[in-house]
């Protein structure tokens, strides 16, 4: 990452009292001497929370601010005097969107929307949109508005100063809501595990390496790319419960059963990270591609 680039630079994040919102602010205030960090998002018990760790007043660079990605006019007000803006705030959970399709429309799409309004109204000078793979040939509420979104940040670049910039990567481990936190809680409950398909398969990367991959794709990002993340191979959601199950000490169907439930509404059997008319170059480090 190029230090210079966040040196007394002021940063917002949207969504910032997320499972990536916070791992990527720690990573920004341990590593960068930046002027202002703003966290903003609708959850005041998440912010107070935050807050025990990451103290703000006088002479601190963090601020907290509580809005919601769908009121432009608080995002207006929060963005004032910030030159890049991490726009991370959505709703994510693939089943839910299939019974609440407008209420993803609202937040995925039209708060995107809003968050790239209040960019240009302030002058900021970058917005790194975080995107998934579920947008890449979506078959779900929630991959078609996050493709959406990505579609209305790519269109934006040769019209206003402010660029914008995209990264597209799987599911992040222990990241809220994700598959990892739910079988610890099954396995402490003494099972079952629950897995959706036998031959289910997902990408996942790391919080820590989310962070840092998006930090290094902000900083060589020129506008209108999607940056897509090497995640290596796919893995079988089935061996990843198996090896759990292993590493607490326990035998596979004779201590925790595994039980398949069937994959849930919207529910893709693998992920893909290009669709069929993309291709991608190769930048300078070896885990970011850009798509085309």
């Amino acid at each position: 990452m190029d230090f210079k680039m966040l040196t007394n630079s002021s940063i917002l994040i949207t969504g910032g009292t997320g499972s990536f919102g916070r791992a990527f602010i720690k990573t920004v205030l341990q590593n960068y001497k930046i002027r202002r960090c703003i966290v903003f998002s609708r959850d005041e018990l998440k912010q107070y929370e935050m807050s025990q760790e990451f103290p703000a007043g006088p002479g601190l660079p963090i601020r907290y601010f509580i809005g919601d990605v769908r009121d432009v006019e608080r995002l207006e007000l929060a963005m004032r005097e910030v030159d890049y803006v991490v726009h991370a705030a959505a709703l994510k959970q693939v089943p839910i969107a299939e019974y609440n399709p407008l209420e993803f429309i609202k937040t995925n799409i039209t708060g995107s929307s809003n968050v790239i309004s209040a960019a240009i109204e302030n002058n900021v000078k970058k917005v790194i949109a975080l995107s998934t793979d579920k947008a890449v040939n979506p078959t779900n509420v929630m991959g078609a508005s996050k493709r959406l979104a990505e579609m209305y940040c790519e269109s934006l670049n040769t019209e206003h100063q402010t660029k914008f910039i995209i990264t597209r990567f799987g599911n992040v481990l222990g990241s809220n809501g994700s598959v990892i936190p739910l079988f610890k809680k099954q396995l402490n409950n003494g099972g079952p595990i629950t897995v959706t398909h036998p031959e289910v398969t997902r990408f996942f990367m790391t919080i820590q390496e989310a962070c840092q991959l998006v930090l290094e794709a902000s900083s060589m990002g020129n506008g209108g790319e999607i940056y897509v993340f090497d995640m290596g191979k796919s893995i079988k959601i089935i061996d990843l419960a198996h090896k759990m199950i292993q590493l607490a000490g326990l035998k596979v169907n004779a201590d925790i059963e595994v039980k398949f439930t069937g994959l849930r509404p919207g529910e893709k059997m693998f992920e893909e990270t290009l669709n069929k008319n993309e291709t991608t170059s190769k930048t300078h480090h070896p885990k970011i591609l850009i798509g085309k």
